[in-house]
Order: C-alpha cells, then sequence, then structure tokens
C-alpha cells in the first residue's frame, strides 16, 4: 500500500519506517498460530484489565436468545470503563440483562463480563453490515471531555 488516496494525514498514521499498522489486535498461541481478537481503538480498558469486545460478544450470541450483540466501554468512576453489550434478541425470545450477564460469568472472567446489558431492535452498522461501535459510544460518552475515563 502506497497510502490512503488524498489523506495524508490517515497514510502517515498507518505507514511507518515500512510498515502498515493496521491496528489489529492478535494473540500468538505456542505453534506460532497468529489470531485476531479485535481492534485497538475498540478494547474495552476496565480496571487496568483489557477486554476484547468480539469475545464477549461471542459469548453472549451463544446465549438461545440473542440474535447478536455489540459490546463498548462506557464511562465508570471506579474502573475506568465499564462493559456494556447491546443486544437485539431473537425473535419471540425473551431474556433479562441477568440471564444474559450469568450466562457470560460462567464462561468468561468475571471482569469482561457486561456491567449493563441495552435491549435494542437493531443495532448500528454501514453499509456492509459492520457494527458501527463508534455510534453506540457517542451516544455513552456525550458530555465527556474525552473518550477516555
Amino acid at each position: 500500500m502506497k497510502g490512503y488516496w488524498k489523506d495524508p494525514d490517515l497514510t502517515s498514521e498507518v505507514l511507518k519506517d515500512g510498515w502498515l499498522h493496521t491496528k489489529d489486535m492478535a494473540t500468538v498461541d505456542y505453534n506460532g498460530y497468529i489470531y485476531i481478537v479485535d481492534r485497538k481503538f475498540d478494547i474495552i480498558i476496565s480496571g487496568g484489565f483489557n477486554v476484547y469486545p468480539s469475545e464477549v460478544e461471542n459469548i453472549l450470541c451463544e446465549h438461545p436468545a440473542v440474535n447478536e450483540a455489540a459490546v463498548i466501554g462506557v464511562p465508570d468512576d471506579r474502573w475506568g470503563e465499564a462493559v456494556k453489550a447491546v443486544v437485539v434478541l431473537n425473535e419471540g425470545m425473551n431474556s433479562d440483562s441477568e440471564e444474559l450477564i450469568q450466562h457470560c460469568k460462567r464462561r468468561i472472567a468475571s471482569y469482561k463480563k457486561p456491567q449493563t446489558i441495552e435491549f435494542v431492535k437493531e443495532i448500528p452498522k454501514n453499509a456492509h453490515g459492520k457494527i458501527l461501535r463508534r455510534k453506540l459510544r457517542e451516544q455513552c460518552w456525550a458530555g465527556e471531555e474525552r473518550m477516555v475515563h
């Protein structure tokens, strides 16, 4: 890649010393396999721990009542950020926040589980169907000086 079309600022952000910095976060297993886990700007830092939204979303979507989920960090005076899930239920299915939080708690570390869950009819997406976490975050961080607490 030579750069972004007519956008030198964005190009200088991602191209450094001949490397393309995608802002993807990955882990490497003991066999040397690389697994993309999330985007750097989507990571939630709660009480000093990194929470990868996609991990929590995948756990939520294992619940039979959940059609889709989006997980974001929201301001929290104690932890800096708290984990919030925005959930769309399958048609004709019921669940509540406590049930879904307990579902997560049984499958992942407690600090990763959502502190709050908001139920919605649909999650905002771009034209390609990608979840717009930025839109969800904007609503929760309105009135804050910066999107880090």
